[in-house]
C-alpha cells in the first residue's frame, strides 16, 4: 500500500513538472516553421522570421538575376527563357511577401491574431516556394549538372568484338548478283 502511494506521488509530481516546463522551439529552418502552428508563435518572433524570410528571398532574387545575366552572356535562348520564367515568379512572390509583411506589422500593432497568423503563413509559404524556384533556376543554367573546363580530357575505350572500319565510309558492295527475270510466267 505504501508503495502504491509513493508511486502515485512520484507520477503526479513528474506530470506536473512536465506540464510546467516550456517546450523547446523547433529547428530554425523555414520548413520547420511551416510545420508549427502560427498561433503558437509569439508576435515578436513572427515579425523577426518574416523579416529574415524577406531578406533571404531578396538574396535569391539577386542570385537568379546573376544567372539571367550568365544566360545572356552565353546567348542561350533556352536557358534565358527558363531562368526568366523563374525570375518572374520570384518577383511576384517577393511582392506578395512584402505586402504580407506590412500587413503582418499592422496586424501585430492592432493585436489582431487571426490576421497576423494569416499574413505570417503567407510569408513563410512564399519563402518556401522561392527556395524551390532558386533550385529550378540553377537547373535551368546547369549549375547542378557537370561542367567541363579547358583542361578536361576524355579517354574512350573501344570494346572488343566490334566490326572495324569507319561507319561514315561504307565498304564497297562486292559481288552483287542480279537474278535474271523468269523466262515464263508461272502462276
Amino acid at each position: 500500500m505504501r508503495y502504491i502511494r509513493m508511486l502515485a506521488v512520484v507520477l503526479a509530481s513528474g506530470l506536473a513538472q512536465a506540464q510546467s516546463t516550456p517546450r523547446t522551439p523547433p529547428a530554425a529552418g523555414p520548413a520547420s516553421f511551416l510545420q508549427e502552428k502560427a498561433s503558437d508563435v509569439p508576435d515578436v518572433t513572427k515579425l523577426e522570421r518574416s523579416n529574415n524570410s524577406l531578406t533571404s528571398m531578396r538574396e535569391v532574387l539577386r542570385d537568379v538575376l546573376a544567372k539571367l545575366e550568365e544566360a545572356r552572356r552565353a546567348r542561350d535562348v533556352v536557358k534565358l527563357n527558363c531562368v526568366n520564367e523563374k525570375l518572374t515568379q520570384i518577383k511576384g512572390l517577393l511582392r506578395i511577401s512584402e505586402q504580407s509583411d506590412v500587413a503582418l506589422q499592422e496586424a501585430v500593432a492592432r493585436k489582431d491574431n487571426t490576421s497576423s497568423e494569416h499574413e505570417y503563413t503567407k510569408v513563410l509559404i512564399a519563402h518556401q516556394k522561392v527556395s524551390g524556384l532558386r533550385s529550378e533556376a540553377e537547373k535551368c543554367i546547369g549549375q547542378l549538372a557537370f561542367r567541363a573546363d579547358e583542361n578536361m580530357s576524355v579517354e574512350v575505350e573501344e570494346p572488343e568484338g566490334l566490326p572495324g572500319g569507319d561507319p561514315t565510309q561504307p565498304r564497297p558492295l562486292e559481288d552483287i548478283r542480279v537474278r535474271p527475270p523468269p523466262s515464263s510466267a508461272v502462276r
